[in-house]
């Protein structure tokens, strides 16, 4: 068996992104005739050529194909690989996760006050990222909306908040006291079809009466929903959490009566062993809840 080089495994796959050892190896801080000899050095490990140089830059070849997959998961487990050592080296540290419109900021004031010499930090995820963030090893504890995959993961419910209708402002359901989903039967909703679950849970598809819900705008992120349904493309279902209408004057939320609300939950990996990540989980319910909202709706 070869014993590869990782880091000669990593000037490959860097080359194969860009078609280009000179931009590669500005990509890599290097220089080009170092970039070629490194990548020569690994082709020999191999036996076998992966890259074919050209005028026009480098192409893989069969071999180079065959390979780079392998190269680039072979790179990410190495480095879950040092991040669970890491964790395991050093159970002083801990980095907690959250999404938009979430506040952790009493919760991780209460963690460093009991453990003053603990390493405690905190990261935005997007709405899409924390399952990933916590297998990652980027985050050890998310605080996020369901919908996300929780499989490998340990998942605690911590509150829930009302779905709320959102519209222009002058639309004609504005102002109203509350809406039912017969209100909007035929409003075109934004979608995310990157995210299928997410989309589902948010536009609530299909209907209780088995009806698809209207298509609207495709979009990717939740400000774009904001945008859509500002601009009198869509109306959109929102968390009383994430409330647009605070943030901008030309939209503004109905309560949504009859569906069911959104979970906040606190999640961890399956069997995470760090002890602040347990005494993290142990004081969430009394630090984590939702924020107090004050002034008309």
């Amino acid at each position: 068996m070869a014993d590869l080089d990782l880091r000669l495994v990593r000037y490959f796959t860097v080359v194969a992104e860009h078609g280009h050892f000179g931009r590669a190896a500005e990509a890599l801080h290097v220089t080009q005739p170092s970039l070629s000899r490194q990548v020569r050095r690994l082709e020999q490990q191999l036996g076998a050529r992966l890259l074919d140089r050209t005028p026009q830059g480098s192409r893989l070849t069969e071999a180079g194909e065959v390979f780079l997959p392998r190269a680039r998961a072979l790179l990410r487990n190495a480095a879950q690989a040092a991040a669970h050592a890491r964790a395991a080296a050093e159970p002083r540290r801990i980095t907690i996760g959250y999404t938009s419109g979430l506040i952790v900021t009493p919760a991780v004031r209460e963690l460093r006050r009991r453990h003053p010499d603990a390493d405690v930090h905190t990261l935005h995820l997007a709405w899409s990222e924390p399952r990933a963030a916590l297998l990652d090893h980027r985050v050890d504890v998310a605080v996020a909306r369901l919908p996300f995959p929780t499989d490998k993961l340990h998942v605690t419910v911590l509150y829930d908040e009302p779905r709320l209708l959102l519209v222009p402002v002058d639309h004609r359901l504005a102002g109203k006291e509350s809406v039912t989903l017969d209100d909007i039967a035929d409003e075109p909703l934004p979608r995310m079809p990157s995210a299928p679950d997410w989309d589902a849970f948010w536009r609530i598809d299909p209907r209780p009466d088995g009806r698809p819900a209207p298509d609207g705008p495709v979009i990717d992120a939740v400000e774009d929903k904001f945008e859509v349904v500002a601009d009198g493309q869509a109306v959109a279902i929102v968390s009383a959490g994430l409330r647009a209408d605070r943030l901008r004057p030309d939209v503004t939320t109905v309560p949504l009566e009859g569906v069911s609300p959104s979970h906040v939950v606190l999640a961890t990996r399956a069997g995470e062993r760090n002890r602040l990540v347990a005494a993290f989980r142990a004081s969430d319910g009394a630090h984590l809840t939702p924020p107090v909202r004050t002034g008309p709706r």
